[in-house]
C-alpha cells in the first residue's frame, strides 16, 4: 500500500488542503472557508472530515501523516498564536487536535517555512544546503535554510524579514511598527506605491483611471510590460527595497540563492531584473556574484499544500 500524506494550507479566508505522494504528486485536492469556522474545534473536525473523503474509496494508499502552514504558526509547539487575520484567538493547540482527530504524525510550520521546505524538497533548491525563501503576496514572508536545516530561532518565529524596518519611521506596517520590509515589498506595499505616485505627481499613466480600491499587483505589473511610466517607477522602487532586505539577509545567512514565490513574484522579470542590478551594485564585497536569484520551483496553483506536504515528509523520512 502506497503511504501519502496531507499537505494543508490555512488561509485567513479559505483553507486548501490535498494529498501528496513522496514525490511531490498532488492526487487529490479539496478546500473548505475558514470563516465558516469561528470555533477551532469545528474547523478541525471539518477538515479531518475532508481528508477523509479524499481518501475514502482510495485502498492503494493510506495516510502516514500531515503537515499543515498557517499564519503565525510556531513549529516548536504546533500551534498558532495570537493569528490576527484568523478568528481563532490566543494560542491554539493545532497541530495537537490534528493529530487527535485523524491519529496520525501532524507538523505544522508558518506558511514561507512550509514553501521553503517544498522548495528543499520538490522545487528548485533540491540539491542546496544554504537558501531563502520569500514569499511576495498580500504579505511578505521567508523562509530560511542554513546547513540544510530549518531556521526557527528560540522562540519558533525566526525569520521574519518582512518585518525587517528598511525605512526608519515610514509606513505603518499591519505589525502596528512603522517601515518594514512588507509594507514595501509585497502585493500591498505595490499597490500603496502607485497610489502615493499618482497623488503626488501629474505623470500620465493608464493606473489613474483605476479606482484605489480595485488597484492590483497584478494590474500594475501588466502596465509596467508596457513600459507605463509610473507603473515602472513603482517597480523599480519595490525591487530597490527588496534588494536592501535581501542584501541584508545574505550578511546573516550567505545562501546561494534567493527563490521569489507568490503573486508579487509573478510579475517575472520586470521584478527580478532590477532586484538583481541592486545586489550587483550593493552587496557586500564577501558575496559578490555568490548568489542566486531565481523563481520558485515549485507551482504557484497549489505550492502552499506541496509545502506543507514536505514538511512532514521531512519529518517522517
Amino acid at each position: 500500500m502506497k503511504k501519502v500524506v496531507a499537505g494543508v494550507d490555512i488561509g485567513g479566508t479559505n483553507t486548501r488542503f490535498g494529498l501528496v505522494d513522496e514525490k511531490g504528486k498532488v492526487l487529490a485536492e479539496g478546500h473548505l472557508k475558514t470563516t465558516d469556522y469561528p470555533e477551532i474545534s469545528g474547523f478541525v473536525k471539518a477538515l479531518g472530515a475532508g481528508i477523509k473523503k479524499l481518501l475514502s474509496g482510495r485502498k492503494d494508499i493510506s495516510l502516514a501523516g500531515v503537515g499543515i502552514g498557517a499564519p503565525d504558526a510556531n513549529y516548536h509547539r504546533g500551534t498558532i498564536e495570537h493569528a490576527p487575520n484568523l478568528a481563532w484567538k490566543g494560542i491554539v493547540p493545532l497541530g495537537d487536535l490534528v493529530k487527535k482527530e485523524l491519529k496520525v504524525p501532524v507538523a505544522v510550520t508558518n506558511d514561507a517555512n512550509a514553501a521553503a521546505m517544498g522548495e528543499m524538497v520538490f522545487g528548485g533548491a533540491k540539491n542546496m544546503k544554504d537558501f531563502i525563501v520569500l514569499t511576495l503576496g498580500t504579505g511578505l514572508g521567508s523562509g530560511i535554510v542554513i546547513d540544510g536545516k530549518m531556521v526557527y530561532g528560540h522562540t519558533g518565529f525566526a525569520g521574519e524579514v518582512g518585518h525587517m524596518v528598511v525605512v526608519p519611521d515610514g509606513r505603518v506596517c499591519g505589525c502596528g511598527r512603522k517601515g518594514c520590509l512588507e509594507a514595501y515589498a509585497s502585493a500591498t506595499g505595490l499597490v500603496r506605491t502607485v497610489s502615493e505616485m499618482i497623488c503626488e505627481s501629474r505623470e500620465e499613466s493608464v493606473l489613474r483611471d483605476v479606482p484605489p480600491s480595485k488597484l492590483t499587483a497584478k494590474q500594475i505589473a501588466e502596465a509596467a510590460e508596457k513600459n507605463d511610466p509610473v507603473a515602472v517607477k513603482a517597480m523599480q522602487y519595490t525591487a530597490e527595497k527588496l534588494g536592501f532586505g535581501i542584501v541584508n539577509s545574505i550578511v546573516f545567512s550567505s545562501p546561494e540563492a534567493i527563490f521569489l514565490f507568490g503573486g508579487l513574484a509573478q510579475a517575472g522579470e520586470i521584478l527580478f531584473k532590477p532586484v538583481r542590478e541592486y545586489l550587483k551594485k550593493h552587496n557586500y564585497v564577501l558575496f559578490k556574484n555568490t548568489v542566486k536569484i531565481l523563481p520558485s520551483g515549485i507551482p504557484e496553483s497549489n505550492g502552499a499544500v506541496m509545502g506543507a506536504a514536505a514538511l512532514i515528509l521531512n519529518e517522517l523520512s
